[in-house]
């Protein structure tokens, strides 16, 4: 039997604290477990530095994360797409909340919230867009 690398792997699906600290990393780049630790205390919730970086071991195993180690202190790096996670987590989304139907899901955010006049130029323009395709 092959070992499969990180590379190998199925893009796994984040929990909700994964998503967290991929947020991190994809707004700040790589850090460290400290750094994210601080962030997710900052801007999200209290959370204690070990759960953290078990965590984030535990992404490295899965292939979320890269861990570079050639520094004393190690260096964690999201190897999971920004693009591809949200895409992959919106898609469900839509199939599960929404049967699948795009436009409910537009439907249901145009109706939840109250949007800018920018906001509004810009879905029109994106709206325009599309519609030329």
């Amino acid at each position: 039997m092959e070992d499969k690398t990180p590379k190998d792997l199925v893009p796994a699906e984040p929990t909700k604290s994964e998503l967290e600290i991929l947020q991190v990393l994809w707004a700040s780049g790589p850090s460290t477990a400290r750094f994210v630790n601080d962030e997710l205390n900052r801007q999200t919730r209290k959370v204690i530095y070990m759960s953290t970086l078990k965590l984030m071991q535990i992404m490295v195993e899965k292939g979320m994360l890269a861990k570079d180690e050639s520094q004393m202190r190690h260096i964690y790096s999201a190897v999971a797409e920004e693009g591809k996670t949200k895409g992959l987590l919106l898609d469900k989304a839509i199939d599960t909340i929404f049967n699948g139907s795009a436009a409910n899901l537009m439907m249901q955010l145009l109706g939840n919230k109250q949007l800018s006049q920018k906001e509004m130029d810009e879905f029109q323009t994106l709206i325009k867009k599309l519609d030329g395709q």
